[in-house]
């Protein structure tokens, strides 16, 4: 008897361009916390009451390690609308969002995708090295989940 088994891994893809014309850019995988398989099977399976869309991505400064209970960022300090990509046939979607200059400027080192704009249903958390962003930087964050 074939057995299929449903999987679901993450990544975060940073890129960081520094007003100097310097390009930085950081991959890390993560992790789909507790809230955000609970929201996939209430998309999947509830019939009303189903959880809102995943359409923001969060920076933070945070350093705790990622943990499956986890529900928020340990310390957000920017969040804003991503865009969603998924191309039919495949099993790979992307949430994308960049952050203009001004905006969340700092030591950022975590990051995660919600469905509010504040608030809101945590699905992944990413923990990564510091990737200082400057008042007049941009920083893009691409985050590309698949299912197999």
């Amino acid at each position: 008897m074939e057995v299929n088994e449903v999987k679901v891994t993450g990544s975060l893809k940073l890129t960081l361009r520094k007003a100097d014309g310097a390009v930085e850019v950081r991959r890390k995988d993560n992790i789909i916390v507790s809230t955000g398989f609970d929201a996939i099977c209430d998309s999947l399976g509830k019939t009303s009451g189903r959880p809102a869309a995943f359409g923001y991505i969060a920076l933070g400064t945070g350093t705790a390690a990622p943990a499956l209970s986890q529900s928020a960022l340990v310390s957000e300090i920017a969040r804003q609308a991503a865009t969603y990509a998924h191309v039919a046939g495949t099993q790979v979607m992307t949430f994308s969002s960049t952050f203009e200059p001004g905006a969340a400027t700092g030591a950022i080192s975590e990051a995660g995708v919600f469905n509010g704009a504040s608030a809101g249903t945590m699905l992944d958390r990413v923990l990564f090295n510091v990737i200082n962003k400057g008042e007049n930087d941009t920083l893009t964050a691409q985050f590309q989940f698949t299912l197999s």
